[in-house]
């Protein structure tokens, strides 16, 4: 049995402290807080110790579901954004990263190249993005403005930023260039991590490049593929800086994003933080239930370097 040692353990407690009281102080209280004011009607500019919030029960969540046209739009606008980020970022990612894995002279200046994105600033980002985007003198439309000049042909060029149809694709451009350059770090650990010997066994026995990524690389590249496809779930769920700066969720809240609903409701002319905490553990729920399924669905297809399935 271990004995008591006050000074050891003491300091180890003490070491602890900072982090302990900082986690329950910025994140368990604030979680715990918000599902309580999820069940009220909680005005900002009411002071919530001056006059407790009067409590509504589920009335919040019955709004969301029942009459708020707006939140029926940010779900659409979810779904497109999920549906769009995750295989594209997933796919393009992969193939970057088998072109990064070769060892070709001066590899390393590409890596960096397309990991440089990822440390720039998201504001940076999207303001140069929304001169690129701009539908009369940005550089993604001035080909179609020099076709249509030079050969007299009527076309007009998407209005980027201010069309209901064409604003949440240019939210998702700004996201793949923004975050492709993480997932290919990813996904370039998960390569060199694949032993050099299955390649070398599989081509002496006649095996080419095209069947050797389909029966060695991919299979032993699925727990790296099951990462990614989780953590861009839930950053797809998570979206709101990108189309916060670039588009501010309109135009008619056709690229409002489900955290921008939030920030929204809670910090807009309604100020309804009830509402608002609400919408959180909305989404809270929807991403939990996302990744249960994925959990759930990896047995089916991830499989480890023994060939036994997750």
């Amino acid at each position: 049995m271990h004995k008591w040692r006050p000074n050891r353990q003491l300091e180890g407690y003490l070491f602890l402290l900072p982090n302990v009281i900082g986690f329950l102080m910025f994140t368990t209280f604030p979680v715990v807080f918000a599902l309580v004011i999820a069940f009220s009607d909680w005005r900002l500019s009411a002071s919530i110790f001056e006059s407790p919030p009067p409590f509504i029960g589920f009335g919040n969540f019955v709004d969301l579901f029942q009459g708020d046209l707006i939140f029926k739009q940010v779900a659409l606008n979810m779904v497109f954004y999920v549906a769009m980020i995750v295989p594209l970022q997933t796919g393009i990612s992969l193939l970057i990263a088998l072109a990064l894995n070769q060892k070709l002279r001066g590899m390393k200046a590409f890596r960096l190249i397309y990991y440089m994105p990822v440390i720039t600033t998201v504001v940076a980002g999207a303001l140069v993005f929304q001169l690129m985007f701009d539908h009369d003198n940005g550089l993604i439309n001035a080909p179609v403005w020099w076709l249509a000049e030079t050969f007299k042909i009527p076309v007009q060029p998407p209005e980027w930023l201010t069309s209901t149809a064409w604003a949440k694709p240019s939210v998702v451009i700004l996201t793949l260039w923004k975050n492709i350059g993480f997932t290919v770090v990813i996904f370039l650990a998960g390569l060199q991590a694949i032993p050099l010997e299955l390649h070398e066994a599989a081509a002496i026995d006649g095996a080419n490049n095209r069947q050797r990524f389909w029966r060695i690389t991919l299979p032993l590249l699925s727990p790296t593929t099951f990462f990614v496809l989780v953590i861009l779930t839930i950053g797809s769920f998570q979206l709101f800086d990108e189309a916060f700066v670039m588009t501010r969720g309109g135009p008619a809240n056709a690229s409002l994003t489900a955290v921008g609903y939030i920030y929204n409701t809670a910090f807009g002319t309604t100020s309804r933080m009830g509402k608002a905490a609400a919408i959180s553990w909305v989404l809270f729920a929807v991403i939990f239930i996302f990744t249960l399924i994925q959990q759930r669905l990896q047995q089916r297809w991830v499989y480890y370097e023994s060939g036994e399935s997750a």
